[in-house]
């Protein structure tokens, strides 16, 4: 369970010391990845240098809706300063403005953005808010886009499910691995969502999660 855990700390109140503990449990532990606020990759490089865990960070948080370039921006800021893996909250206001055409180039922009510097592209989807039908068309953008990963939610409007992840694995290519994040607390949970077909475990409460 520990190797497929992203430890997570995104309350807009953390504080180094806050990320300092999150590095050292995660190393302790031995999850997979930290995942942190952008303001603190640097911080999390240099605690984590000596380790295997990878720093992963958010692009667009928690909403989405900052235009491409803003997200381009920041994505390549993010990856200069350390980051290895980067989860993106694709822009929902234009999912439901059914602009599908900025939807899928921005995704493709990202992506490609990403990839030029080997790091691993999540998308994160906010499947609790999304129509069978804008969950349908994002499943085709994603499947040609091919971005690494597709993650549930970014837990701030509902938490992933066991039905989500049974939907996006039973439609998503089979290149592309999914990361369940949002209310995950107890070994139960996460090994539900595991079963489903989840690769990734995003959670706060990874500690809890192991130790039970």
């Amino acid at each position: 369970m520990n190797q497929i855990i992203d430890h997570t700390f995104l309350s807009p109140q953390a504080t180094v010391t806050d990320i300092k503990r999150l590095c050292r449990e995660a190393s302790e532990q031995g999850f997979y990845a930290v995942c942190i606020p952008p303001f603190f990759v640097s911080r999390a490089e240099i605690e984590l240098q000596d380790t295997p865990v990878k720093v992963a960070t958010v692009i667009g948080f928690p909403y989405g809706y900052s235009e491409t370039p803003i997200k381009v921006a920041e994505a390549r800021r993010c990856i200069e300063e350390g980051a290895d893996e980067l989860d993106i909250v694709i822009n929902i206001s234009a999912v439901k403005s059914g602009e599908w055409n900025y939807v899928k180039t921005e995704i493709e922009q990202m992506a490609t953005t990403v990839r030029l510097k080997g790091k691993v592209c999540k998308l994160i989807l906010e499947m609790g808010v999304l129509t069978e039908e804008e969950q349908q068309r994002l499943v085709e953008i994603c499947n040609a886009v091919r971005p690494d990963f597709v993650k549930t939610s970014s837990g701030t409007q509902g938490g992933a499910t066991v039905e989500q992840v049974r939907y996006l694995r039973a439609n998503l290519h089979p290149e592309i691995k999914i990361k369940a994040s949002g209310g995950i607390r107890t070994s139960e949970e996460a090994r539900a969502l595991l079963d489903a077909g989840a690769d990734r475990i995003g959670t706060s409460s990874g500690l809890a999660i192991v130790q039970s």
